[in-house]
Formats: C-alpha cells, structure tokens, sequence
C-alpha cells in the first residue's frame, strides 16, 4: 500500500494550533489537523474573550475557536475531529514522524504540537458546577470581572502569588487559602503578596465548598485544618491557582521536556530537540499562557517548519 506522506500534521487545537494551520496552509503545506478530544482547548471553558486583539466588543471563547477554524478550513486545513494517542517520531533530518489516531496510521515530514496545558483544579464537584459562574484558574483572562469585588484565591506557589497581586489592583479584598503554614512561591513574591494591604492570607486553610444562587459564586466554604472549624467567605469569585499540566503524556521518552512535563524548545524558535518536530502554545510556554502568545507561537511554529521543509529539497 502507498504510503500518503503530509507535508505537515498539527496535533491540537487551540489558538496555537488553529493560527499554525492558517500560515501553514497559505504556505502550501496542506496541513491536517487533530483536535483532540477538546476541540478549541481551554478558550471553550472561557466564557468572554476581552483581551485578544481585534475584537472590541470582546467575544465568547468557542465562538473565537469557530472563527479560527473557519478562518484555518478556508484555506483548505483538513480538520479532523480525533485525538492522536500515540507517535513514533524519526531522529533523522527529512526522516517521516509516525502518528496513531486510534488504529490509523499518520506519516508525516513535520508535526507541530499545540497540545496545551490543563489547569490543575482541586477536584471538588462545586468547581465544575460554578465554573463560568465565579470559578476561574486564569487571573489576567478573568480579572476584570471582579472589579471592586472580593475575591479568594487558592494556592501557595508563584501562581497564586502573581494572581493574588494582579488581582488585588483590581478587586477589593483577596484572600488567600494557603494549606500548609508557608508559601511555596520565591522571596520575591512573598514579598509583594506581603506588602499589599487588600491580600489576607490565611494559612492552614483549605476550600472545601462553594456556595451561590444560580450557579453564581457567593460564598467559599473553607475549613481550618488545623482546628477543623469551618467557616465561610463571602465573595464573588474563586480563583484556583495551584498550577497547569502540560497535555504530554504522549510525548514521554520521545521529545526532550523539562521537569514539570513542559515541551524544551530552542529559545526564540518553535523547534524541538528533534527535525522536523516544532511546538507551540502552552505545552512550551508555562509563563504567559495567553491565547494572544499562544496564536503568536503557532506562527512561528508554521513559519519554522516551512522553512525545515524548504530546507530539504
């Protein structure tokens, strides 16, 4: 049987997989793109996109993915509505990278990964029934919303420090759940969440419930775990910042990541340790995390490729 090699495969779709099929598709490559199981990634767990470029009147994260896609198919990508489950990636220049969706066989000459990354929630049922109703893991995406309103943040780390400070310019009162009695977060930022008036942080304590009237937040349920008293919060927004998974699982003993599982690539490129095999979005990126840099590094990743193929002939 002939094998029907692509000239580029791009796993995910995200904004960074989205804008990698749109400059790889004018570039001629006939790109071919695997959604995953969430098509869109995280923006479709957002409801209002307020910050990226050219929408003045905000937009609703799907309907921004829709618009992609529609943007990426009009220039014949080929969507495919499958997760890809296993890859077996070539070491050699010009070598063909394998991809499995299920039992099919993928052969590709260059991958681009936009996998993204997943917020890490804490597990408790009131989280998905409050999320887009106050529950958030994205301070600079959802912010705004809070203004002059009290909110909590939960967490101990640099996140929780940075998204408490950000938060704390723009809502009344933040208060912090902290579960052991120190911050894991650097000096720095201990510093800042110390030396900001409206941040309460409260030690020992962990969020056990929400509670609200049409799936609005209203009240955090939180218990010492020291005393095991519980009390509660009132505020309109929880914001659950203990960290992000990068989505790859997959990709373990094939590519070269760093130790929280993110994807290593060559700083100012889109390149991986391997030719012909470029990531983009936040499976590289765990500091900005913004739609607006992860569409921005899906350029890159269709302009690097390009280049890598042009480079072969």
């Amino acid at each position: 049987m002939e094998q029907n090699i692509l000239d580029c495969v791009i796993v995910g779709s995200g904004p960074s997989g989205f804008t990698a099929a749109i400059y790889a598709a004018r570039a001629d490559l006939k790109p071919e793109l695997y959604t995953g199981l969430e098509p869109g990634g995280q923006l479709t767990t957002t409801t209002e996109v307020d910050n990226f470029p050219g929408y003045p009147a905000g937009i609703t994260g799907p309907e921004m993915m829709m618009d992609l896609q529609k943007q990426a198919e009009r220039f014949d990508t080929k969507v495919h509505y499958e997760m890809i489950t296993k890859v077996e990636f070539s070491k050699e220049v010009g070598g063909i990278h394998k991809l499995y969706a299920g039992n099919k066989e993928i052969f590709a000459r260059t991958v681009i990964i936009s996998t993204g990354a997943t917020a890490k929630y804490l597990g408790l049922d009131d989280e998905k029934k409050y999320n887009g109703g106050g529950v958030s893991a994205c301070a600079t995406c959802d912010g705004f919303f809070y203004r002059g309103k009290d909110v909590v943040v939960v967490g101990a780390g640099d996140t929780a420090a940075e998204e408490a400070t950000y938060l704390a310019k723009l809502c009344k009162k933040v208060t912090m759940l902290v579960r052991k009695d120190e911050f894991r977060a650097s000096k720095a930022m201990i510093h800042r969440v110390q030396n900001t008036p409206n941040i309460e942080v409260k030690f020992h304590h962990e969020l056990i419930g929400i509670e609200g009237e049409n799936n609005l937040v209203e009240r955090a349920v939180v218990i010492n775990n020291q005393t095991q008293e519980k009390s509660t919060i009132d505020v309109h927004g929880i914001f659950i910042a203990i960290g992000h998974k990068p989505n790859t699982d997959i990709f373990v003993g094939q590519i070269n990541l760093d130790e929280n599982g993110y994807i290593d690539t060559e700083k100012g490129s889109s390149r991986t340790n391997l030719p012909g095999v470029f990531a983009a979005g936040d499976v590289q990126d765990h500091i900005y995390r913004q739609a607006i840099t992860a569409a921005g590094s899906g350029c890159m990743a269709a302009m690097d490729a390009e280049k890598y193929l042009a480079e072969l002939h």
